[in-house]
């Protein structure tokens, strides 16, 4: 069983910058694929960037290249999201997510792929 709780949304100003973290309590954390999802009011979730175990492959939206930095440690159990230039649109609740992948190094772009889920936390962008 993965446990993830995510941290570090806010209020804050468009322009400024917010660094989301998820921490997983579980012992293969490093063999998962995590992903970061969205979900603004009357919208459906949506996938915000994703990295493999190994980091060698990550995937962002359009919306949040060269604005968002996806990155892993695996020794500390952590997937964190730096998130700079944000803009209104970006407010939503963000999750993060993690999937066993059986060995395989790909990671996942659809919600109904990932297996866990944190609790998600508000990011709000003011303008």
């Amino acid at each position: 069983q993965v446990q993830l709780v995510e941290s570090g949304g806010g209020l804050v100003q468009a322009g400024d910058s917010l660094r989301l973290s998820c921490a997983s309590s579980g012992r293969t954390f490093s063999s998962y694929a995590m992903g970061w999802f969205r979900q603004a009011p009357g919208k459906e979730r949506e996938v915000v960037g994703a990295i493999n175990w190994s980091v060698d492959r990550i995937y962002y939206r359009d919306s949040v290249k060269g604005r968002f930095i996806i990155s892993r440690d695996n020794a500390k159990n952590t997937v964190t999201l730096q998130m700079n230039s944000l803009k209104p649109e970006d407010t939503a609740v963000y999750y993060c997510a993690a999937k066993d992948p059986h060995g395989s190094a790909i990671y996942y772009l659809s919600s109904r792929s990932y297996d866990y889920w944190g609790q998600g936390t508000q990011v709000t962008v003011s303008s």
